[in-house]
């Protein structure tokens, strides 16, 4: 039993798992990607959050630029005008506005 130990222990793979510095580096690895505050996981869930919020920054972004352009194409009265009729039904003094809606377009109750 102890000859086979010792044959088990001259195994070159076996050596170089029990050398000390080995063993130490694999303890400071397993502790930095696992359980370290920067560990791995830790840094693969950040990176996920900063791709979600880039992706966010975006689409405002582009909503951004569509406000922008709808504020330029209401800069004159008349646009002012023929959005607060088609949006809000407003209307002028004196004047009556029907609202003609599709029989599609009626909710059932």
């Amino acid at each position: 039993m102890l000859k086979k130990l010792k044959q088990f222990r001259q195994k070159k793979w076996v050596s170089f798992v029990t050398n000390i510095y080995v063993l130490i580096l694999s303890a400071f690895l397993v502790w930095m990607f696992f359980f370290d505050t920067n560990s791995f996981l830790i840094q693969k869930e950040l990176q996920s959050q900063i791709e979600s919020l880039e992706a966010e920054k975006k689409y405002l972004e582009e909503e951004i630029e569509k406000d922008r352009k709808a504020l330029k194409n209401l800069s004159s009265d008349e646009a002012m005008e023929k959005f607060a009729r088609e949006r809000y039904f407003l209307k002028k003094k004196n004047e009556a506005v029907f609202i003609i809606e599709y029989q599609d377009s009626i909710l059932d109750e």
